[in-house]
């Protein structure tokens, strides 16, 4: 009788083990985006209800507003904004250029415009840029 006992309480331990190791395997990334978005309404972290020239308080992550109905009066409402820092003033609300929504950091952007805004898997502010002869996203907090 204790033998039986001795192998159950040892199977005890080596299943909860093998279970959490599973558990491990299979969970999700954590802060994962959308894989694929082309428009700002797929864009995550966008703030509603901004104001054009209001003071703002992040220029590198996740730094898109949008006008709201009753609170910006100097600009249409739901209009693209970004919070930047002009020469390096107090960061406030900008109007943005238009958005590409959610694009990789360094990956090509030849099929927008110039100066086209994204946001990365991370919330990461990001410009399209071209150089030297390539058109890429690059950090647009610079």
């Amino acid at each position: 009788m204790r033998r039986n006992g001795g192998r159950q309480a040892l199977r005890a331990p080596a299943t909860v083990a093998a279970l959490s190791c599973v558990g491990a395997l299979t969970a999700p990334p954590a802060g994962a985006g959308p894989t694929v978005c082309d428009y700002p309404t797929c864009t995550p972290g966008i703030k509603s209800g901004v104001v054009l020239g209001a003071p703002c308080d992040n220029t590198t992550y996740y730094v898109f507003g949008t006008a709201d109905y009753n609170v910006s009066f100097a600009t249409a409402p739901g209009r693209l904004m970004f919070c930047g820092s002009p020469r390096r003033y107090e960061p406030r609300w900008f109007r943005a250029a238009p958005m590409a929504g959610v694009k990789d950091e360094n990956s090509e952007c030849s099929q927008y415009p110039q100066y086209y805004v994204a946001q990365a898997p991370n919330g990461l502010f990001l410009t399209c840029l071209a150089q030297n002869g390539h058109a890429t996203w690059v950090r647009g907090d610079t």
